[in-house]
């Protein structure tokens, strides 16, 4: 896999963004076959930064309604990527 095809897109959340600036931890959605090898090289190479750490989840899609239909969300797959000390987060998310 490519690093654009492990990274799907960062997460811009108030805990995302919360996490990033106190913890220096970003938070990412990734594709659900990547494992945490994978995420920390696909972070390094884009990023330029080190890596202590990554941490995934696998989250499972809820049940949503419309009317009478119903249908379930995807499941996806998020990691937390805590860098090293002393290495400039990324901004890519301005509130």
């Amino acid at each position: 896999m490519t690093i654009h095809e492990v990274i799907k897109r960062p997460i811009v959340t108030e805990k995302g963004i919360e996490k990033k600036d106190g913890e220096d931890t970003l938070c990412f959605e990734v594709s659900p076959a990547a494992n945490k090898t994978q995420v920390k090289q696909a972070v390094e190479k884009l990023f330029k930064v080190k890596v202590a750490e990554v941490r995934t989840s696998n989250i499972e899609g809820k049940l949503r309604r419309r009317g009478r239909f119903a249908g379930y969300r995807s499941d996806w797959k998020k990691a937390y990527v805590k860098l090293k000390p002393g290495q400039k987060t990324p901004e890519y998310a301005e509130l």
